[in-house]
């Protein structure tokens, strides 16, 4: 029987208070966006599942007794990289969650620690190695690390590869519910035949443009990855569209690596961007027309830039209009956001554009990329 028949409801993350879990109402401890747009309840009983869940997955992704762990996250809620040095305490020597820090200070941390394991983003991972040669004249095999843990964002085979040969490690990547922050399940870089492994049996597959189900062999085309959370208080029965999407050949039996990126939320230095809040907040702002947001990744990390377009002559050259667009977007989100104005005006009002020249956001309408 499809799980699809005990759902008793879809939703993107946009979509949860339409399901019921509002900002405005929810209570207990609350995972939330960087400005509350999108919360998730947890109770004492949700909160230990979620670190049994993400313990297990860690393990299966091969965390062993004798490792000492580092876990450097810049993820959106403070309680996500603690989630996973709870889990992984259960099981390792030696844990600490340093969060978002300076490259010099987590390597003085893997230093001291002496630590086998390192938990954090692809190009976090990326950029960490690129200061090891270029500012820190370290050999990254000094470092001993056994086992490198990616998670938060779409890593290729390639960068599984490239860090594991520098290293000198074992790279694994882990599949993080965008929504609570747990580590569902886990892959290895095996070419084209690469699948997540799901420890807790909650991931599968849907159609882009309608609410259902996928049962493999998959059929060609895109697919969206969805989580249920049937031990949850609060979630239980909702199929969670994540907005992680997986192009499939038609062969796949088992789930494919995530490629690409769908929907109102854009993934932008592991941090989820909403791009209908980010809209709306700046058109508070009078005068803004256009809006257009680019995404790139010329080196090791994202770069975001945000080209405005003015209805009036008189506020393109205005320092004071850019200076509160800048401040708006520091309020809306901690990854930082460029902003160019553009020269000519432009009076007619148009949607916010989304152009990512990493080639992972596929667009903010499902219906029209499936």
């Amino acid at each position: 029987m499809s799980k699809q028949t005990t759902f008793r409801g879809w939703c993107s993350r946009s979509e949860l208070s339409a399901a019921g879990i509002d900002a405005r109402t929810a209570r207990g401890l609350l995972l939330s966006s960087p400005v509350a747009d999108v919360v998730a309840p947890l109770t004492t009983e949700d909160l230990d599942k979620a670190v049994e869940i993400s313990g297990r997955t860690l393990a299966a992704a091969g965390l062993l007794a004798s490792d000492r762990v580092v876990v450097a996250l810049n993820s959106d809620g403070e309680l996500t990289s603690s989630l996973y040095a709870q889990a992984a305490a259960k099981t390792v020597e030696a844990v600490v969650s340093t969060g978002p820090r300076g490259r010099m200070r987590l390597l003085k941390v893997i230093e001291g620690l002496r630590a086998s394991v390192l938990v954090t983003t692809p190009s976090g991972a990326m950029d960490f190695l690129a200061r090891l040669h270029m500012e820190f004249l370290a050999d990254p095999l000094d470092l001993e690390l056994r086992l490198i843990v990616l998670i938060g964002e779409i890593a290729d085979d390639r960068t599984h590869k490239h860090l594991a040969r520098e290293f000198g490690a074992e790279v694994v990547e882990l599949f993080a519910d965008p929504l609570l922050g747990i580590a569902l399940a886990h892959r290895r870089p095996r070419g084209s035949e690469s699948s997540w492994q799901d420890a807790d049996g909650s991931l599968l597959l849907a159609r882009l443009d309608a609410d259902t189900e996928l049962e493999p062999p998959y059929a060609d085309g895109f697919a969206e990855f969805v989580v249920t959370h049937p031990w949850h208080s609060t979630l239980a029965g909702l199929a969670l569209r994540t907005g992680y999407v997986a192009r499939l050949d038609g062969q796949a039996k088992l789930l494919p690596a995530a490629d690409h990126t769908v929907g109102d939320h854009v993934l932008v230095r592991g941090r989820w961007l909403s791009v209908p809040h980010l809209a709306g907040a700046l058109r508070a702002i009078d005068g803004i027309t256009r809006l257009r947001l680019e995404i790139n990744r010329k080196g090791t990390l994202d770069a975001a830039t945000l080209h405005v377009t003015f209805g009036r002559a008189t506020l393109t050259g205005n320092p004071m209009w850019k200076a509160r667009i800048e401040q708006v977007l520091t309020a809306v989100t901690p990854v930082h956001i460029d902003v160019v104005v553009a020269e000519q005006v432009e009076e007619t009002h148009l949607p916010i554009e989304v152009v990512d020249q990493r080639g992972q956001h596929l667009g903010q309408d499902r219906a029209s990329i499936a």
